[in-house]
């Protein structure tokens, strides 16, 4: 399981960090009583004067070279995703041998700097030996733009389900797509170099031989399009993307939740020429990242707290890594270096600590063995992870030692803390199905706190604050939105929530959704992390470490405060941050914020006054309470028992080409991070730039019928459930009810003909329908029911909704 967590000591399977933290509004005391605060919108303006701390600058793109890993002190065993041997010759020799790549600017050789070389058909290499040594270096150069396009999600050397959708090559295999990969990897990578800039497609074509212009038009428009290049905060590229599009506006689309998804979403859909407006519950924009300004003592001390999302989970590739690029952010490499405290103070044993933790990723690897076993035989059967690891440790008796078991629980409660639940809720089958996606690199923090990324996306975006979404009725014609007592009209919808409000039901759809969506909304997880962020007079623990960890000898409280993650060095202050996880994370919730913030200071005491460190009096205190967030419900996404990774797919398809779907919950590969929700913003508005491509609007009320053939309503008419003299009636296919809509339709035959509309309840439709003549028909349309035929165009948002659940049960 990725996550935004990425400390330092992780299990082989990630550490989750899309940590999602509310905090109280009660007030916390002490002696003397830290400073509290509630929680009120942070301004803009209130980061500006933070201290900026020192920090060494980290390339966000540069994979890691081939072949090579460097060793990391404490670093708990951990799947990365090395490219060793990934790039497949066929890749590497399209490249050498059928383009020409014009590289400008000759610099010294890195993945970024383009020396001026050729890639050409190629004579007899061995002719020539610099002629040999040169097309081995544009090989690799070449192999290095394919690890940036790896880093970023694309595979080696196939296309994706996007690209084949948007048609990128006439054919797929074979040269062609060969030659694509290497050309889009090369723009890609080009673009990476310089994320500033916004790269041009002349620019592309620079560098690509001239009968290759078409896969440069081909993947600059799918690059462009899906938010792989030219995207950002970066004031070169807020021109360009800012401009007033050329004509009449291709669409309008109303985002709900101005979170991380929602804010990249309508960026990019400004840019794409559609119209947006965004609904926000909350006063301030973010959702799940939030970082709070910490401020006290006679000196002023200040800092910032990330309550919220908080560390960027491997920064090759990374989106939210090209935005700190853009801004000028350095970002800051957590540090590998993970001390452990016993509850007497005492640090942990080495040999111990090491052993008990070979042993945790030895139960892991027995447990992946057991389910792999188990799904060959049985594909549907699935346990809690917690039972299957419980039942090992037992098995091979691994920490019987009462120490022995205080470590086993905190890697369980690490564990917890990646996954936002229990052991016991976890799916042993999937829960960490994300693995083989996860992107590489180090884990870093944001000086100042992630809120600088939000306030930079927010800024030009039309978001309507303190917006609750009440309801969504979509069909046909389009969606209606009611939200903090007015109606949003659009073409279509983009629902940005966390999984946790849909679970809750707060949002009525009309019609209801498809029951496919609702199940998986029902079995995937949605958990639970909670924080307590004090920020002190002085740094008295040291600032050579981001972290370190706390024991318990209460197995059913070991996520409590069981890490802690110092953020002196990116805070601008004495800042500490304690994590409560698992069980811990629920019972939290129910104690006083007084209760909990003395708690800590007892750990914290018991860890340092040995030491004869005095540890002093908080000057301000923050707890969170995500669960009792309305506008959330929880942290974020897990896969519960009984779920998949196909449920995120699920929750992420559309409805009816009118309601889309966004957020880490609908990220199979990068779910419960902050990147996943930034790349599903973007996925999803080259889902509504396709459909807005292909959409045939409905046809005019003056139409005639060889006209009006090109409505989707006719599809259906052709097949009515009733028919009498020249009416057409279509049920309700979700409701027997007598008192349930019908839409009918009327051929008025002339010198033309034509269709009217309107529509009815089934008990008046069966009156309807004794009558003899359509004449005596209409009459009592009219005349006895009032109501009025009218053209397609002027049926009212009711009927769209019709029409979906028609659709939707005649192509089961």
């Amino acid at each position: 399981m990725e996550t935004s967590a990425g400390h330092p000591r992780e299990t082989s399977h990630n550490v989750n960090s899309d940590e999602i933290l509310r905090q109280d509004n009660s007030h916390n005391a002490n002696s003397p009583p830290p400073q509290t605060t509630s929680e009120a919108a942070v301004s803009d303006s209130q980061f500006d004067d933070l201290p900026k701390s020192s920090e060494t600058k980290i390339s966000s793109d540069l994979p890691p070279p081939t072949g090579v890993t460097t060793p990391q002190v404490k670093r708990r065993r951990r799947r990365k995703r090395f490219f060793t041997d990934l790039i497949p010759p066929s890749v590497s020799a399209a490249a050498v041998n059928g383009l020409r790549v014009l590289r400008p600017n000759p610099k010294p050789s890195s993945a970024y700097s383009y020396s001026e070389t050729e890639l050409a058909a190629g004579d007899d290499l061995s002719k020539n030996h610099n002629r040999r040594r040169r097309m081995s270096d544009l090989a690799k150069e070449v192999d290095v733009e394919a690890l940036i396009a790896i880093s970023v999600g694309f595979p080696v050397d196939s296309l994706t389900e996007e690209e084949i959708e948007a048609n990128v090559v006439s054919q797929i295999g074979g040269i062609e797509q060969a030659n694509y990969i290497v050309v889009r990897n090369h723009i890609l990578a080009r673009w990476r170099s310089n994320v500033t800039v916004w790269l041009t497609k002349d620019h592309a074509l620079e560098s690509i031989r001239a009968e290759h212009k078409n896969l440069v038009h081909s993947a600059y428009a799918f690059l462009l399009h899906h938010g792989y290049i030219n995207f950002g905060v970066a004031p070169g590229i807020k021109e360009v993307k800012f401009k007033p599009p050329e004509g009449a506006s291709k669409g309008n689309v109303i985002v709900i939740g101005a979170g991380l998804s929602g804010l990249v979403a309508a960026r990019q859909l400004i840019s794409l020429g559609l119209k947006v407006v965004v609904l926000e519950g909350r006063g301030r924009p973010g959702g799940r990242v939030r970082s709070k300004k910490m401020t006290g003592g006679q000196n002023g001390v200040v800092a910032a707290a990330d309550l919220g999302g908080s560390v960027l989970t491997g920064i090759n590739g990374n989106p939210l890594g090209v935005l700190a690029r853009q801004l000028g952010v350095p970002l800051h490499k957590v540090r590998d270096i993970c001390p452990l405290y016993l509850p007497n103070g005492r640090t942990v044993n080495p040999d111990m600590d090491s052993k008990v933790e070979a042993s945790f990723n030895k139960l892991l690897d027995r447990v992946c063995k057991l389910r792999q076993a188990m799904l060959d035989e049985v594909k549907s059967v699935d346990v809690s992870l917690g039972t299957a690891l419980e039942a090992f440790r037992h098995v091979y008796r691994v920490a019987e030692d009462p120490q022995e078991q205080m470590l086993l629980d905190w890697h369980l409660a690490n564990l917890e803390y990646a996954n936002a639940s229990l052991m016991s809720n976890l799916s042993m089958a999937f829960w960490d199905q994300d693995d083989p996606y996860e992107m590489g690199g180090d884990h870093c923090f944001i000086p100042g706190g992630n809120e600088r990324l939000i306030r930079a996306l927010a800024e030009d975006i039309p978001i309507f604050y303190d917006r609750t979404v009440e309801s969504v009725r979509y069909g046909t014609d389009g969606v209606l939105v009611y939200a903090g007592g007015q109606e949003y009209h659009g073409d279509m919808v983009l629902c940005t929530v966390p999984l946790g409000v849909l679970k809750k039901g707060n949002i009525e759809f009309v019609p209801e959704l498809p029951q496919r969506k609702k199940d998986a909304i029902e079995r995937l997880g949605f958990g639970l992390l909670n924080k307590v962020a004090i920020l002190f007079p002085y740094d008295f623990w040291g600032g050579e470490i981001d972290t370190f960890g706390h024991l318990t000898d209460d197995p059913n409280m070991r996520g409590e405060f069981f890490l802690f993650y110092s953020y002196s060095s990116v805070s601008g202050g004495p800042l500490l941050i304690a994590l409560v996880a698992g069980e811990a994370a629920v019972k939290f919730e129910k104690m006083s914020p007084l209760e909990s913030v003395v708690r800590v200071l007892e750990i914290l005491k018991g860890i340092f006054s040995p030491k004869g460190i005095a540890v002093p009096d908080p000057l301000q205190a923050v707890c969170t309470r995500w669960g009792q967030d309305q506008l959330s419900y929880g942290s974020y996404s897990y896969v519960a028992i009984g779920a998949s990774g196909d449920d995120y797919d699920i929750l992420a398809e559309s409805v009816g080409d009118r309601v889309f779907f966004a957020g880490e919950a609908t990220s199979k590969q990068y779910p419960a991070t902050m990147h996943g929700a930034f790349l599903s913003g973007m996925r999803e508005a080259a889902h509504i730039l396709r459909v807005t491509d292909r959409r045939i609007s409905p046809a005019d009320t003056s139409n005639t019928c060889s006209q009006e053939n090109t409505s989707v309503v006719d599809k259906f008419f052709d097949t009515p459930d009733l028919k009498f003299g020249n009416f057409c009636v279509l049920y309700d296919p979700m409701s027997t009810d007598l008192e349930s809509n019908c839409l009918i339709r009327v051929e008025l035959q002339g010198e033309i003909c034509l269709h009217l509309y309107c529509l009815l309840s089934r008990r008046l439709v069966l009156e309807l329908s004794k009558l003899e003549g359509d004449l005596s028909r209409i009459e009592m349309l009219t005349r006895d029911f009032g109501v009025k035929l009218v053209g397609w165009n002027n049926l009212s948002v009711a009927v769209g909704s019709l029409l979906t659940s028609i659709e939707s049960a005649r192509s089961v």
